[in-house]
């Protein structure tokens, strides 16, 4: 009879090979995004960087290709608060299949005035939800020629405490930024529960994955001139930090096993193993607000219309506006 050999551990730092996949990571020119790219890179993929601005992505670029030999790794120009650009930033991918997404990108606002993007939107809510929702309508045709693609939504441990108002998503009667910002990350979770949801009952090969990177603090991440630069006396004033959260290298890590463990499935949550703050990659319960499905179905309805797209094999596609 033949002998099995156990499946070895997932190892960070020794991360399976793949070459001919292609990997999209939105907002990769900075932070998680750009750790996540740094390390895809480094498994013979093609990394593609979505970016607002071509001159940091271009600077990613090289930083990656300085330090992952024969890096595959380029850059398209990517404006998730104007929806009306998507269409075209997905043809400019130029590639026949797309083997993972990594919905990264995000604004967070500190301080008032609410602020608005081009169709209204609230832009904390119109740029982390519903610019990878439509996103996702447009790449939908490339991810399912792919044998079986990932799309990995970037959540926030900073939406656990959160629930929605489905009756101000915008955030007009009550704009708290801090608040809004984690309603618009918890958005994006419940966006990628449902997509796998949809996708699994339309017989799809593409699944849907759900991440947090825990706490990660820019004073614990390596520095990456000029993409990331830590000095001395920031590192120090860390330090006791690092007993409780991490760096934003170690916060890519479960975005990245979303991407390339066969082990990960759809409809999953994954993050960092000691309470969901930092450490290796786990799988983990999803949240109780995220199990609920009413909520889910609600703001996939609002999502379509607010976005004119309607991500899977049921896609229809009209002007977006406001609401």
């Amino acid at each position: 009879m033949p002998s099995t050999s156990p499946t070895p551990p997932w190892n960070v730092h020794r991360l399976p090979r793949a070459d001919g996949r292609v990997f999209l990571i939105t907002g990769g020119n900075a932070g998680i995004g750009y750790f996540a790219a740094e390390q895809l890179s480094a498994t013979g993929a093609t990394v593609v960087l979505g970016s607002r601005d071509p001159g940091k992505a271009r600077a990613a670029g090289d930083s990656i290709r300085a330090r992952v030999a024969g890096a595959r790794v380029r850059a398209v120009r990517l404006d998730l608060a104007d929806l009306s650009s998507l269409r075209t930033a997905v043809e400019s991918l130029g590639v026949a299949h797309l083997d993972a997404v990594v919905h990264n990108a995000g604004v967070a606002l500190d301080d008032p005035p609410r602020t608005e993007t081009v169709h209204g939107h609230e832009l904390m809510f119109g740029t982390n939800h519903l610019g990878h929702f439509a996103l996702t309508h447009w790449l939908m045709p490339l991810l399912s020629a792919a044998p079986a693609a990932r799309v990995v939504t970037m959540g926030s441990f900073a939406a656990k405490s959160e629930r929605l108002d489905l009756d101000d998503l915008q955030s007009r009667a009550d704009y708290r930024p801090k608040r809004t910002y984690g309603r618009s990350k918890l958005a994006q979770m419940y966006f990628g529960v449902e997509l796998d949801r949809r996708l699994r009952a339309a017989g799809s090969t593409v699944r849907s994955v759900v991440v947090h990177p825990g706490g990660a603090l820019d004073s614990l991440t390596p520095s990456r001139p000029p993409v990331q630069v830590r000095n001395t006396g920031a590192r120090l004033r860390a330090a006791p930090a690092a007993l409780l959260v991490q760096g934003k290298d170690a916060g890519a890590w479960p975005a990245v096993r979303a991407v390339l463990d066969p082990a990960v499935d759809g409809g999953q949550l994954w993050g960092p193993r000691v309470f969901g703050l930092r450490g290796l990659p786990r799988r983990e319960p999803l949240w109780p607000q995220l199990a609920d499905s009413g909520v889910a179905a609600r703001l996939w309805d609002a999502s379509c219309d607010l976005t004119g797209t309607a991500p899977g094999p049921d896609r229809r596609e009209a002007p977006p506006h406001g609401a």
